[in-house]
């Protein structure tokens, strides 16, 4: 069985990249399916498929019989991506990136646990994984393999946190934001807040900025009910985001994330606010892929906008603190991958154990068909179970004794070795 994941990251793509190639999350669902048929149909083997697709990566994991070589797999992946996106093949290949078997379970192991983050050791991710996983399962996408992988992916994520201190030390993008908004405001409690978007990132941020005890906060998503409850728990108000245009102004600070696939907010509308407020400058971060704020947005002067990537760089600064805790999650990860791969070699035997038993089954069914017609014709039943037990010695033994006799004196040699564990005989 072949395991694989195919992607690109934080590290190998620009966030310009990333935004096009990600799956929005109302479409994942139709994407795995075809994940699965692309593949699938190309190999003509069964493929399982899950994807994985956050602010930060686009990844595939993939599990199937056919043991091609991976320069053809990550081709097939480029085509499929570039194919579903309505994207230039040759501008996606060089980016991404193919992890096999070992490689592939260790990689979502540590994607799990946080190692693989723009922020080492960020909870987020684990999240999103089991979002990913749940809906690759409904869409048909998880066998046995991957499955069993994930299941032990997230084994693994709780182990590592909750032995070392991994979590302690990690500095989430909410705290960056927080930190970075200081540098343009001395006091954030004279400063005005607007998020924008309702969902687990923004309500993250909106916590960590609330205990500056800033003079407002405010919550513009295209739900209301999902604002209003935010706003309601933070003391804060809600907006529509339709008034955004006429609003902007009265903000200092903006985090926007929500999952728009166009930008919210354009230069004109910044260039319009910018004027109102005299020029007093306006503090932005833009956390969604694909992005929220247009990217001109930065050449003004007075603004201040940072980006997933401009956050993960700096919260970077606090990486030498949980090297350590980094070490020991390694060491985890590393048994436990070994642990999964064992049970990945044995499920190759399956097929052969089968047959073993099934010839077996066999064997029994004839030699008791011969007792049975032996006693329906009034043989003794002692004389009967003395030739059905020798009947099934003979055949159990007639294969390996038939190896032995046919085999040169190398293979004998080896069987010699062999035979008396199976059989668990002394020598």
């Amino acid at each position: 069985m072949q395991l694989l994941a195919v992607g690109l990251n934080h590290t190998t793509a620009p966030v310009s990249l990333r935004e096009k190639v990600a799956f929005p999350a109302d479409q994942l669902g139709q994407a795995v399916a075809s994940a699965c048929a692309w593949f699938g149909n190309t190999n003509q083997r069964p493929f399982e498929s899950a994807i994985l697709s956050t602010c930060n990566r686009t990844e595939i994991y993939g599990a199937s019989a056919n043991d091609g070589d991976i320069e053809a797999v990550i081709d097939q992946t480029a085509h499929f991506v570039a194919d579903f996106h309505k994207l230039p093949y040759a501008d996606l290949r060089p980016y991404l990136y193919a992890l096999p078997q070992d490689g592939a379970v260790r990689h979502a192991f540590r994607v799990a646990s946080g190692l693989d983050s723009m922020v080492l050791g960020e909870p987020q991710i684990l999240g999103q994984m089991k979002d990913a996983v749940r809906q690759a399962e409904a869409a048909g996408g998880l066998g046995t393999y991957l499955h069993q992988m994930f299941q032990r992916t997230f084994a693994v994520a709780k182990e590592v946190r909750s032995t070392t201190e991994i979590g302690a030390h990690s500095v989430s993008m909410a705290a960056a934001a927080v930190r970075l908004s200081q540098r343009i405001f001395d006091d954030l409690a004279q400063q005005h807040v607007l998020f924008i978007g309702a969902g687990e990132m923004i309500e993250l941020c909106i916590t960590h900025f609330a205990a500056q005890h800033p003079k407002s906060i405010t919550i513009a998503n295209r739900t209301m009910e999902r604002a209003e409850a935010l706003a309601h728990r933070f003391g804060g108000r809600a907006m529509r985001l339709g008034e955004l245009p006429e609003q902007l102004a009265r903000f200092d600070v903006v985090v926007s994330c929500t999952a728009s696939s166009l930008p919210i907010i354009g230069l004109g509308m910044v260039e319009r606010a910018i004027k109102i407020r005299r020029r007093k400058p306006i503090f932005m971060v833009d956390l969604a892929v694909p992005r929220d704020i247009e990217s001109e947005v930065a050449r003004r002067n007075d603004v201040f906008l940072y980006t997933v990537d401009d956050l993960g760089a700096a919260v970077q600064i606090g990486v030498e603190n949980r090297q350590s805790a980094v070490a020991q999650a390694e060491a985890i990860i590393e048994t436990r991958v070994q642990a999964f791969m064992h049970w990945l070699s044995t499920r190759s035997m399956v097929p052969l154990i089968q047959d073993l038993q099934e010839s077996g089954e066999q064997m029994r069914r004839v030699e008791l068909d011969r007792a049975r017609k032996l006693l329906a014709k009034g043989e003794d039943i002692d004389a009967v179970l003395e030739a059905l037990s020798k009947g099934l010695t003979a055949k159990f033994l007639h294969g390996p004794q038939q190896a032995l006799h046919s085999a040169d004196a190398d293979e004998r040699a080896r069987l010699a070795q062999l035979l008396p564990q199976l059989f668990r005989t002394k020598r």
